[in-house]
């Protein structure tokens, strides 16, 4: 399978944000990256229910919703309903996890582990066959424009080793300081989506970043 690029519409113009998922749609991205922070599990608040809604009506691919929320089991449903196709809980926020994850899975969206900086990927071992996307964050969660972290590449490789001996299917997916420059590293490492934002969006060219960090051949 080829890598997804999953653009983050946090890092886009909020007055013209129906203009950037129109882009997004033209564009070569798989995804469309949604950030939703609740000033409380991070020190930032972003987008809802009513902003995430607005997003659907306009976007032909599929929303990849990460909440760095505190509590994510009591809004499950209502992202769903919102149009979320991939939900993405904290391991950090989710004392019970595997319910949290089931949760998930039977709304009929695709259920995914985001992970801080500091969390070991080890922590997954038990859960990693229920996963469908797990999320490393290789920035500190909560702002965009933040400088990428050396340590995610041997994350990467320890949670690829992990997946391989426990014979599970998840992607990899890598967010945050994501750019030219690392996203071969990263891909060679092991992962299977790229999340840009500032990058793509602070381009002179966003289709064509796109394009760019699409077109990377190992």
């Amino acid at each position: 399978m080829s890598h997804l690029i999953a653009p983050s519409v946090l890092a886009a113009n909020f007055g013209q944000l129906d203009h950037a998922v129109e882009m997004l749609n033209q564009s070569t991205a798989d995804w469309i990256h949604v950030d939703v922070m609740d000033g409380r599990f991070v020190p930032n608040i972003s987008f809802g229910f009513p902003v995430l809604n607005a997003i659907q009506k306009t976007a032909l691919k599929p929303l990849d919703v990460h909440l760095m929320i505190e509590h994510p089991e009591l809004y499950i449903e209502q992202f769903r309903a919102a149009g979320a196709d991939v939900i993405s809980v904290h391991y950090e926020a989710c004392p019970h996890l595997h319910r949290t994850l089931q949760q998930i899975k039977a709304t009929g969206a695709k259920a995914g582990v985001a992970m801080n900086p500091h969390t070991p990927v080890s922590l997954l071992s038990d859960i990693i066959q229920d996963i469908d996307v797990v999320c490393l964050m290789s920035v500190n969660p909560g702002f965009g424009g933040q400088k990428f972290i050396q340590h995610t590449y041997q994350k990467i490789k320890e949670l690829k080793a992990l997946i391989t001996a426990k014979e599970a299917t998840c992607l990899i997916e890598i967010d945050g300081g994501v750019n030219q420059e690392n996203a071969p590293l990263l891909l060679a490492a092991g992962a299977d989506v790229l999340v840009a934002g500032s990058f793509v969006f602070q381009s002179a060219n966003p289709p064509e970043t796109i394009l760019a960090l699409k077109q990377i051949i190992l």
